[in-house]
This record gives structure tokens, C-alpha cells and sequence, in this order.
């Protein structure tokens, strides 16, 4: 195992950029996870990991041994001091590990179930907890527009509590595009709208749209869905935070398909 004990070295400098910065990742195809539990997710679905830093005092942690067991043979495994780990990580905290993964890749053949789709959701709490949401309702593609929070940022990562790894995530897309080519109905929900969502059948194959925390669903994309609806409040809040709603109503097709 190499060691590396200086928040000096370049590699760490080059580790610590991609962690930070999105173009990075972009441009490298490869991503940091920190933490056992984001580990653990990414090796349940992929293979590709490149690298993993060990905090010298994790080296005899049972789940840091489980995991290195399951490391592809070419994986680089690095021991690193405290400091080296504090840099590397976002947490006042550092985990036990970070790791070094590839970028995955949409499948060749997306499946033929409903889809979601978020417009310029920025909150990376949000978005982690829709994409955690969206997974466990069976949801497998996601498609995000320009100025959506990065999916593949820290934040976002450790909110979605591994979930990426079940979806397939497709960043910069052209919703109005994406609707347009789907054969099925388009569910937006707006306060506006007439019809209830549990009046609405979502038995089949739907298309779930979402908008920013604060401007809602562009007017645009709002035309283009075939289903406005709107989430019944019998209380006083105005409104439900995006997750919220995201969970109600890909739950309510849960219940619907299931009923």
C-alpha cells in the first residue's frame, strides 16, 4: 500500500479539484466518494474503482476490510493521515475512506418505465432526496436540464444515500426534447391546475416533471406536459418543497400500480 502523508502532494491537489469542481469531473470522467456506505453502493453495480484513500486509522476498521476484499485487483489502495483526508472530504468530519470511481455511464438500452424530469432544481439536499426517492419508487432514468445542481457533487451524493447507482442520470438535456419523444402521458404539477393527481391514472408508463425550488415548472415546459395536476393540501401551506412533491407523486403511482 502506498502511503502519501502531505496535503502538499500533487496527486492530492489533483484529487481534491476533482472533488470540487464539476468541470473536473466532466472532463476526467471519474468522481470521488467518500465514505464506506458510498462505496459499498458503487461496488453492489460497478467495477471501475481506479483508487481508494484509507485514513491510516481506518486500516483495521471490519467494513474497510470487507470492502478492500471486494477492490478489482488493478484498484490503487493509499493509506493517508488525517489531514490528507480532511482536504479530500466535505464533511467537518472525514470518513473512514474516500475513493476514486469512474463516472457511470448510461446503459445502452435504457428501460422502458416512467422517467422524471427536473428543471433547474439548484438545492443539492433536494435534488440527493429526489433521486433517493425516485430509486426506491422504481424509477431508473432521470433526466436533469441545464442549471440543475451537479448530481455527482458531494452534497448531492451523500443526500441520494447511493441511490445514483441504481439510476441512469442524464445532465444537460433539453426537456422540451425529451417529452416530445416519449410516448406516454406527461404529468406537471401546478397549483393552477384542475385535475387531482389521485384522480389522475398512472398505471402505465408516465413522464414526471418537476420544477426550481422557486420559480416552479417553466411556462414552456408546462405547456408541453399533456397532464397538469395538482397535489390536494387541506392545510395552509402554500405549496410543497420539490421533494416533497416528487415523493408524493411517484408514490401514488406506487399505490396505483400495486392497488
Amino acid at each position: 500500500m502506498t502511503p502519501i502523508f502531505s496535503v502538499h502532494n500533487d496527486h492530492i491537489k489533483a484529487l481534491a479539484r476533482l472533488a470540487g469542481k464539476a468541470a473536473e469531473r466532466r472532463s476526467s470522467g471519474q468522481l470521488l466518494l467518500e465514505g464506506i456506505h458510498l462505496l459499498d453502493a458503487y461496488l453492489a453495480r460497478h467495477t471501475q474503482v481506479e483508487e481508494v484513500l484509507i485514513q491510516t486509522d481506518a486500516l483495521s476498521h471490519p467494513e474497510v476490510h470487507a470492502l478492500r476484499r471486494r477492490l478489482p485487483a488493478s484498484c490503487r489502495q493509499v493509506e493517508v493521515n488525517t489531514a490528507v483526508m480532511a482536504k479530500l472530504s466535505s464533511l467537518s468530519t472525514p470518513g473512514e475512506l474516500v475513493a476514486v470511481v469512474a463516472l457511470p455511464a448510461p446503459p445502452a438500452e435504457p428501460e422502458q418505465g416512467s422517467i422524471l424530469l427536473l428543471e433547474a432544481v439548484q438545492d443539492p439536499g433536494n435534488l440527493g432526496a429526489i433521486l433517493r426517492t425516485a430509486a426506491a419508487a422504481g424509477i431508473h432514468q432521470v433526466w436533469l436540464s441545464p442549471h440543475c445542481a451537479d448530481p455527482w457533487s458531494a452534497k448531492v451524493l451523500r443526500a441520494g444515500m447511493g441511490a445514483h447507482f441504481a439510476l441512469d442520470i442524464r445532465t444537460d438535456a433539453e426537456l422540451g426534447d425529451v417529452l416530445a419523444g416519449f410516448a406516454g402521458p406527461s404529468l406537471v404539477t401546478s397549483l393552477q391546475a384542475s385535475a387531482s393527481l389521485y384522480a389522475t391514472d398512472l398505471r402505465g408508463r408516465c413522464a414526471f416533471v418537476f420544477g426550481n425550488e422557486g420559480a416552479g415548472v417553466s411556462a414552456a415546459l408546462l405547456a408541453a406536459a399533456s397532464h397538469p395536476v395538482r397535489i390536494p393540501m387541506p392545510g395552509e401551506a402554500e405549496s410543497l418543497n420539490v421533494a416533497a412533491a416528487v415523493a408524493v407523486c411517484l408514490f401514488e403511482q406506487v399505490r396505483q400500480q400495486l392497488g
